[in-house]
């Protein structure tokens, strides 16, 4: 192996293999399909929440809007690693270009680090809704969700071409082979013959850029918002201002634990195995988990979906 591995350094070839959680599997088949399962679970939940929020004038609303977008990036973000991997399963080769593979690390940063930031909007849209809600058409004006909405996009991608095109520069000529289904930076860093410390110093503040600050805003905006609960004289208030965030709260929980795991614990606390199955949870089963978290916890949206799957009934009694 090792041969082959110093013969393709130095031949010039650009390709890596992913050796998968298949491999890791006893019933590799049935995992597959159970991927596959919720790999189309992600997509229809996500596809039908957008199409419900803009075909429903109700839904014409900014949180609402970062629902959309956030399904949006969910969508996109399934779609970098799962459809590679499945096809890896059924033709049984599992290599990936180095370009290909530098692709699949820019849109997964970029998917990861624009989510990151969409996710702190919505609790500014929360604290606005619930802390000032005379002045909330002010506070979440159209111009002010395009911005939140754009700068999330931007933010993203630059955390993307910032760490992408640096981890792909590396000399890469130990072995070729990924313990991981995509090409995840820890992941490709680890294969890499040079010191890379600097670099990891660097992907640690981008780290601490794109995951403790927005989790620093988003903890500051839900103290402020149990506050403003907590004086509510009226329990059913209470009640409906808790339940109207207690589903971004979920999500965020899910989504930032995963990722502070992955990029701002020590290479001691991480291993292969633990590693994989930390990036199927956040990578594959986040996704699908966001549009049932928002959908079967949100009044409106299951009534407006009910409504959309009575339609065909209600036709046919109009045209009796």
């Amino acid at each position: 192996m090792e041969d082959t591995t110093w013969m393709a350094y130095h031949t010039g070839r650009s390709e890596f293999i992913l050796l998968g959680i298949f491999s890791q599997s006893k019933h590799p088949a049935l995992l597959s399909v159970v991927i596959f399962m919720v790999f189309l679970m992600a997509l229809s939940g996500n596809t039908i929440l957008i199409l419900l929020i803009c075909s429903d004038a109700c839904f014409h609303s900014p949180m609402y809007f970062f629902f959309s977008q956030l399904s949006l990036m969910d969508m996109t973000y399934i779609s970098v690693t799962v459809p590679k991997m499945l096809g890896d399963r059924v033709t049984g080769v599992n290599m990936i270009t180095a370009p290909k593979c530098g692709m699949q690390k820019f849109l997964y940063v970029t998917l990861a680090g624009s989510e990151f930031f969409i996710l702190a909007s919505m609790a500014y849209d929360c604290y606005a809704a619930i802390c000032h809600p005379l002045c909330y058409p002010v506070l979440m004006n159209h111009r002010v969700c395009l911005l939140l909405v754009s700068g999330s996009w931007f933010l993203g991608s630059m955390d993307g071409f910032l760490l992408t095109p640096v981890t792909m520069t590396f000399p890469f000529c130990r072995s070729r082979e990924i313990h991981h289904f995509f090409c995840e930076v820890p992941a490709v860093l680890k294969l890499s013959c040079s010191d890379t410390s600097m670099y990891e110093t660097l992907m640690y503040l981008c780290g601490v850029f794109m995951l403790l600050i927005p989790v620093t805003v988003i903890s500051g905006f839900y103290g402020f918002i149990l506050l403003t609960i907590h004086r509510m004289n009226s329990a059913e208030d209470q009640r409906k201002a808790f339940a109207s965030c207690s589903s971004h709260m979920t999500v965020v929980t899910l989504f930032y634990g995963a990722a502070v795991y992955t990029y701002m614990l020590p290479s001691s606390y991480h291993t292969p195995e633990k590693d994989m199955v930390v990036s199927v949870f956040y990578t594959i089963l986040t996704p699908m988990l966001n549009p049932l978290i928002y959908s079967l916890r949100n009044k409106d949206v299951m009534g407006a979906l009910k409504k959309m799957l009575n339609v065909g009934p209600v036709f046919q009694e109009t045209v009796k």
